[in-house]
């Protein structure tokens, strides 16, 4: 059982909210841009921490201290001065949508693969003349028409000589129209969670674990606030501050003790033999921020998280011992078995979610139909439900003709949106909205659904080269969620009476704001240091994963499998029974969404913090009750405060002083 969050109930009359203030909009665009920086700096220049790869990102964390610590000040000398919650939550979403979009969510992504496949072209591979003649100029700044390495691959990779200055007259096409897909999307994000929100926040009451920490410490109380004065919350603070700055000093002084938060266990099953080395990637991340999230999950969903983990792991001894070595699913850390699994699974929840939501979807498109009423007294939506839905569909179809237009097949680029939209970041804000997931991880593409039914050769090299650079972009790591960071938001705008409208175009000031600043900090930082220097996911692994793929299909086309048919008929029945179990059985601890997120690598990182957590609340709520429970919050909570506060810190020394950063176990 998770405890109400702070403040909640406040709102008495639902139509009284209040607006967002111009300062807060200038604070959180200040906010915004700072976070930019301190985030590509840190994970592309630094690259040993990666503070935006998570949902909660610890940047965001790190900038929201600073500024509450400083309103708390400011509030002790003159209190009228003082931030209020509701701004305070303002400046933070945006803060946490710049960082989010900074990292993962789009810009690590998107800017490298425009250019990748022409620096990492060779002799030996041949991508000139397998891919260039299927892409489409406006989608790349070299010669589509040339062979080889070209200069404007060579001066991003390996940087501009002194004197030289950037070609932004390459990038303004690529960019501009790479921003028509990219805005397609964030507007269907943001549609998406104005006809969801309510079915998730108000209906089913969803605890959105993710939001806890920001509320505390957004609190408009007097003086520092109950969250701050508590012992308990700088205890918790204190663990993750000590063993970070212990781990940080050894890597400046290696007589220093350090405290291993990483532990592979590969090697020893590997001594094992088989079926015990064809475990999977089994790794114990010790993170103290991720027990601090995992306490505010309800107990159940702990267990079915760290359980049908575990059964994905037998799953893979079972396979072993009947004489079938662990085969990985493509660019995935998962099997291939577990990844057709999975995908069964998702198809499942995204029926499951609908149907469970569709009282309320049928209510929707009602009001569509009818004026707002103001006699109902009820407070303005994220967008306004005829917006939502127009907006829906009118994103949709750019982004699947834009995708025609990248070279797709448009049967193809339907079935990409379709998945990745209504089946992959659905189910993944669900994740985080129900389970407190920190990363938004998938285990499957949409190019994977096709090979079910045939072979990838069949889809053409257009295709095939079209989706190369999509999946990387878009849909093959999808950390970065922002529907998920949206619908938290909005569950946070409930509790400080935020009109919900105001924090929309909050977020859409912050996106801009982070797309044009953003931009010029990816390409500046290349040119000037080259991208051989940084960071290695974004610009020597991402970026042309799926050429590398798709190139062995293209020279010799690969073979139909049958197996995956009946891996993901497996996934769908087995999806089902659990789907079926939860409604008809409240007892019943196994859900489809646990089975959806068993062999993804959010799974390999958090599942012995999960667990940790899940030993911890049981036995808390076992012997101590709700009381015990409630008066231990600060605590979990003020380890999450350490952790991320300690990454933010050495983030920043690292980038000043050039020093090694302690290793920080959400990889």
């Amino acid at each position: 059982m998770a405890q109400p969050l702070p403040d909640q109930g406040l709102v008495t009359n639902p139509s009284q909210r209040l607006a967002v203030s111009p300062r807060a909009i200038i604070i959180g665009l200040i906010g915004s841009a700072a976070a930019v920086f301190v985030v590509s700096w840190a994970e592309l220049v630094v690259s040993s921490i990666q503070i935006a790869i998570c949902q909660f990102a610890p940047a965001a964390i790190g900038l929201l201290f600073i500024i509450v610590i400083a309103n708390i000040i400011l509030r002790s000398l003159f209190r009228r001065l003082g931030l209020h919650a509701h701004e305070i939550i303002v400046i933070y979403v945006m803060i946490l949508v710049a960082s989010l979009t900074t990292s993962r969510g789009l810009l690590e992504r998107w800017l490298p693969t425009l250019v990748a496949v022409n620096y990492y072209t060779t002799e030996s591979n041949h991508w000139d003349k397998v891919f260039y003649g299927n892409i489409p100029q406006w989608a790349v700044i070299f010669d589509v028409r040339g062979e080889g390495v070209q200069r404007p691959a060579i001066q991003f990779y390996e940087g501009l000589r002194p004197g030289r200055s950037i070609p932004w007259e390459l990038w303004a096409k690529p960019v501009g129209m790479w921003l028509i897909v990219i805005v397609a999307f964030f507007v269907a994000y943001a549609c998406m969670a104005a006809i969801f929100r309510r079915q998730w926040v108000d209906n089913e009451k969803l605890t959105f674990p993710l939001v806890y920490l920001p509320l505390e410490m957004a609190k408009d109380e007097s003086g520092a606030g109950a969250f701050f004065s508590n012992r308990l919350t700088w205890i918790g603070f204190a663990i993750p501050t000590f063993i970070f700055t212990l781990n940080g000093l050894h890597e400046i002084y290696p007589a220093v003790p350090m405290l291993k938060l990483q532990y592979p266990w590969n090697p020893f099953f590997n001594t094992l033999g088989r079926p015990w080395k064809d475990l999977g990637q089994q790794t114990v991340y010790c993170s103290m921020a991720a027990v601090g999230f995992s306490y505010f999950i309800p107990a159940q969903v702990l267990f079915a998280l760290w359980s049908m983990y575990l059964f994905n792991r037998l799953e893979n001894i079972a396979f072993s011992m009947f004489g079938k070595s662990f085969e990985a699913m493509p660019l995935y850390p998962t099997s291939l078995w577990n990844g057709y699994h999975v995908m069964g699974a998702y198809m499942v929840l995204a029926v499951y979610l609908v149907k469970s939501a569709w009282p309320h979807l049928r209510q929707v498109w009602e009001r569509t139909k009818q004026p707002c009423d103001p006699a109902k007294n009820e407070p303005r939506e994220f967008l306004s439900y005829r917006a939502a839905i127009i907006g829906l569909a009118v994103s949709s179809i750019v982004a699947i003709w834009w995708m025609t237009a990248l070279g797709m097949s448009a049967w193809m680029a339907t079935l990409e949106v379709i998945v990745f939209l209504f089946v992959v970041v659905l189910v993944m804000a669900r994740s985080v909205s129900e389970a407190g997931m920190l990363m938004t991880e998938t285990s499957f593409r949409p190019v994977d659904v096709v090979r079910i039914f045939t072979t990838q050769a069949s889809l053409g090299a257009p295709t095939l080269t079209a989706l190369a650079m999509v999946d990387a972009v878009f849909t093959r790591d999808l950390r970065g969620n922002l529907l998920s960071t949206m619908l938290d938001g909005l569950k946070m705008s409930d509790v400080v009476k935020l009109d919900r409208r105001h924090l929309f175009w909050s977020i859409m000031g912050s996106l801009a704001l982070t797309l044009v600043w953003g931009t010029v900090l990816h390409l500046l930082i290349p040119y000037r240091r080259g991208a051989v220097t940084l960071y290695g996911y974004a610009y020597k692994w991402n970026s042309f994963a799926g050429f590398t793929q798709f190139a062995p299909v293209l020279n010799a086309a690969d073979k139909f499998d049958p197996r995956l048919g009946v891996f993901f008929g497996t996934g769908v029945g087995f999806a089902t029974f659990l789907a079926w179990m939860r409604t008809q059985h409240t007892w019943w601890p196994f859900s489809p969404l646990a089975f959806a997120l068993s062999g993804s690598w959010s799974m390999i990182v958090f599942w012995f913090p999960i667990l940790v957590a899940w030993l911890v609340k049981t036995t808390v709520l076992r012997y101590g009750g709700m009381k015990v429970y409630a008066h231990l919050r600060p605590f979990f909570l003020g380890l999450i405060l350490g952790e991320f506060s300690q990454a933010v810190i050495w983030a920043a020394l690292a980038a000043i002083w050039r020093l090694r950063a302690p290793f920080f176990p959400w990889p």
